[in-house]
């Protein structure tokens, strides 16, 4: 009997490290309610400025059939509304403080009414109608168009300063006729 103990003490010992070697397992569980789902952010959206490049400032006019500005004689569609820039290039928007950048990304949805009230292809059509006028008369233009650089400005506020001045003289000399029409010395 000795024996046999010790022969299946040995049989046993032998047997462990073949069953240690393979992956035998058991597992149970139990899951009361849904799992809990794992969100995983996406990854940012890496968006690449615009390369736009200009020799001169660009000049922009006003269709009127539009109301805003537009910029001519450049490769670029680019928009002047509201004291910013809007350009559309690679099928995306772009806006920027100043006509050459820094340009940023934009949502069609923040494009100002005005610019998305109409196609763009119906924006290019009424910038090269109104474009043909232009060259056609620019000595003696009448509707409204700029070039955005500094003596621009510069200009644009003398303009303005005479404008206050002027209404300020007017609005002076209407008081004093006012007040002498209510005296009557007759």
């Amino acid at each position: 009997m000795k024996r046999a103990l010790m022969l299946a003490a040995l049989l046993t010992a032998s047997a462990v490290p073949a069953f240690a070697g393979s992956d035998v397992g058991f597992d149970l569980n139990i899951n009361v309610g849904n799992r809990p789902q794992v969100v995983v952010p996406a990854p940012p959206v890496a968006v690449v400025s615009p390369r736009v490049v200009f020799d001169q400032p660009p000049v922009f006019i006003a269709p009127p059939s539009l109301g805003f500005y537009v910029g001519v004689d450049i490769p670029y569609d680019i928009f002047y509304i509201s004291g910013r820039y809007y350009l559309y290039q690679g099928n995306s928007w772009y806006v920027a403080p100043d006509y050459n950048g820094p340009w940023g990304a934009t949502r069609y949805r923040s494009l100002p009414p005005g610019l998305r009230k109409h196609k763009l292809e119906r924006i290019r059509y009424y910038r090269d109608d109104e474009y043909r006028v232009y060259r056609g008369d620019h000595d003696h233009y009448r509707g409204r168009y700029f070039r955005p650089d500094k003596e621009w400005k510069e200009r644009r506020k003398e303009e303005r300063e005479q404008w206050k001045e002027e209404r300020k003289w007017e609005k002076e000399e209407r008081k004093h006729r006012g007040k002498e029409r209510g005296h009557d010395d007759d």
